[in-house]
């Protein structure tokens, strides 16, 4: 889809349809307003709760209104061969007995492939998403050599990190709207942390499984699997840190499908059992490449309010969030854009672009993909009647088209 703008697509999804304007909104139960502004590109940016309604009534995926990412873009209408790498990296031919070459490639060592997996966890938090695509085929790899030729305690271990591999491969494929091939990558992590030394490991896959459920558009499973696993898993009196911060990061998630779902009574809900465990921990954790803590918490109710359509709300409490910038960059940049985008909808211009100035500077990369960002930036340049500002510097540094 050659198109670039949010209202361009939903027109170009709306006519292949044999859709009104009317109909669209009906079916997607928004207003007729709400439609009009998007496509006349009044508004470029929408809550993600009606970008999901939109995606049910056009049956496409929320990512096929998103747009797709500008950073791996095939000039051919082809898929960028590192994203190909991926996917054949998440399915590669040695699977299928007769048709595949089996893979010879040596095996690392556990302390090698340890020593992988925490680097492009470290790069992943950075949001440098290209440096991923290109690292984990060969990790994928490196692990599959290690599971087939260790034994014992080894195997499990090489296990635990081929579950890992996968786990990210789902979500850097899904940060790319590659949601199918993300899915296969999730069931293969899951497969293989049944297999590992870390139970674990399954928690945080299923907080994985909710948020490419949220991606899809797919908010009532989202909030399901989450909500059910952390049933499952609910700590006791005595609980570890660990295992607070893996009930909480999974609450998060319920009440992040539960907002998009339009259940603000379940979310807030959600939202106070998750404060309540990060007041239990008492400190910023990152387990499992993931914060969770009282300033994460904190974030996800911002980020709540956002959805929400309360922007007061999203900035009150942003203002009582006291340690941030101990995020990491992705995390942290994601905020600043909830605060741009709380600040946008209350039509203080300046403040929003000084947030998203302040999102560039932490994950440059990260602004460059995510599509949120990328519509806000062009929102506001649209409403700005400077030739020169901020805001179209930062639309020219985003290559967003004039």
């Amino acid at each position: 889809m050659a198109t670039t703008t949010l209202g361009e697509r939903l027109i170009e999804l709306r006519l292949r349809r044999s859709m009104t304007q009317e109909q669209l909104a009906e079916r997607a139960d928004l207003s007729v307003d709400t439609v009009r502004k998007l496509e006349q590109n009044q508004r470029m940016t929408a809550r993600m709760s009606t970008l999901n309604k939109f995606a049910r009534a056009l049956d496409v995926e929320t990512s096929v209104l998103l747009g797709a990412p500008r950073v791996l873009e095939a000039s051919n209408g082809t898929e960028p061969p590192s994203l190909l790498a991926l996917r054949q990296a998440v399915t590669p031919l040695s699977d299928f007995p007769g048709v595949g070459e089996p893979d010879d490639l040596p095996a690392p060592t556990i302390a090698q492939l340890r020593d992988s997996i925490r680097s492009t966890e470290r790069i992943r938090r950075q949001g440098e998403l290209t440096k991923i695509t290109a690292l984990l085929p060969t990790l994928l790899a490196d692990a599959r050599a290690a599971v087939r030729e260790c034994t014992g305690e080894d195997r499990s271990a090489a296990y635990a990190v081929l579950a890992e591999a996968y786990q990210v491969a789902a979500t850097t494929l899904t940060a790319f709207g590659k949601e199918d091939a993300a899915y296969t990558a999730l069931e293969r992590s899951m497969a293989a942390a049944k297999r590992s030394n870390d139970p674990r490991l399954e928690i945080i896959g299923v907080s994985t499984l909710s948020w490419i459920f949220s991606k899809q558009g797919r908010v009532a499973d989202a909030e399901a699997v989450a909500v059910r696993m952390a049933e499952r898993i609910e700590p006791g009196f005595r609980s570890a840190p660990i295992d607070l911060s893996l009930w909480g990061i999974l609450l998060l998630r319920g009440a992040s499908a539960a907002v998009r779902a339009e259940r603000t009574d379940t979310a807030e809900e959600l939202l106070s059992l998750a404060t309540t465990a990060a007041t239990r921990i008492g400190a910023d954790r990152l387990d499992y490449a993931t914060p969770f803590g009282p300033t994460n918490a904190g974030v996800a109710a911002v980020n709540a309010y956002v959805d929400m359509g309360k922007p007061d709300k999203a900035l009150n409490r942003a203002k009582r969030i006291t340690n941030v910038a101990t995020l990491p960059p992705t995390w942290l940049a994601r905020h600043h854009l909830d605060c741009a985008l709380a600040n946008a909808e209350m039509n203080r211009d300046f403040e929003a672009t000084r947030a998203l100035l302040a999102a560039e500077r932490t994950a440059p990369e990260w602004m460059r993909y995510h599509s949120t960002s990328r519509h806000l930036v062009a929102e506001l340049r649209e409403r700005e009647r400077r030739r020169s500002s901020p805001i179209r510097e930062l639309a020219v540094r985003l290559e967003i088209d004039t």
